[in-house]
This record gives structure tokens, sequence and C-alpha cells, in this order.
């Protein structure tokens, strides 16, 4: 294995996971506002034979980003990155965890209710709470991006 392999799969990871970063972000700013305003009758954006399908980008890559972590961390095993890089993927993968618990069927259980123009205190209640609780966890994500990075940005250094 050449020298410049590890730092390779290091960049492909970060680029990864700063791409998860930006779509959550994107996703706050554009989506969110939109479908927590009125429910039900703001979440017809997710409904019909036309609604928005953002699983089509959100499942396919997790599982690449997984990988090029988890070949990050195997190709600098002995390099001083890899504890950033293993915070990171631990951290990930709990947070997916969470997200398989929480914000996907709580999500699924919102924007699938029946339409309605009446708004619904209750969902609006319940949109407010994953909305604060989504922005925590993408704080968590930011964090945990400048950790990948400065493992990056630390073998440069010494090199």
């Amino acid at each position: 294995m050449t020298k410049s392999f590890p730092n390779f799969l290091h960049i492909l990871a970060s680029i990864a996971f700063i791409t998860i970063i930006g779509a959550a972000i994107y996703e706050h700013a554009a989506v969110v506002p939109v479908w927590t305003a009125a429910p039900p009758h703001s979440l017809y954006m997710f409904q019909g034979e036309y609604g928005l399908q953002a699983a089509n980008f959100w499942k396919p890559v997790h599982p690449v980003t997984i990988l090029l972590l988890a070949g990050a961390l195997f190709t600098n095993w002995r390099q001083a990155s890899r504890k950033q890089i293993l915070i990171v993927f631990g951290c990930y993968l709990l947070i997916l965890v969470i997200t398989a618990a929480y914000f996907v069927p709580e999500l699924l259980s919102i924007t699938t209710s029946e339409y309605s123009t009446a708004a619904s205190q209750d969902l609006r209640s319940r949109a407010q709470t994953w909305e604060r609780l989504s922005l925590v966890r993408l704080s968590t994500l930011l964090v945990l991006a400048v950790v990948l990075l400065h493992g990056l940005s630390a073998k440069q250094i010494k090199n």
C-alpha cells in the first residue's frame, strides 16, 4: 500500500461526511421550515405521486460514508489520525442508531399524516421538537467534521 493511499481514503471519507452535513444544512434551511409550518397542510410536499423522496439521497449516502470511514480507519490504523477517525466513526454510528430509532420513525409518522387544510397543534409541536433535536444532531456532526479534518491536517503538518 502506498503512503498516500491512507490519506486518500481519509480525504474521501471527509468529503462523504461533509456532504452529509451539507445536505442536512440544506434540508434545515429549505425543506424543514416548509413542512413544519402548518402540518398536516404543509406536509403536501411529501405526499402524492410527485412528493419529495429525500430517502433516495439518505439511504445510499450513509453506507458509502460508513465504508469510507472504515477504510480510512483501517488504512490509518498505525497513524496518529487513527484517534480522530475512530472518534468520528464511533459517534457517527451512534448518531445513525439514534436516527433509525427516533428521527426516521418520527419523521415518517409526521409526514405521512392524513392531509388536511386545518393545522394540527399536536403535529406542529412534534415537528418543532423533531427540528430542535435534529439541529442538535447537525451541530454534533459539524463538531465531528472538525475532528475528522483535524486528523487530516495534523498528518499534513507532520509530513
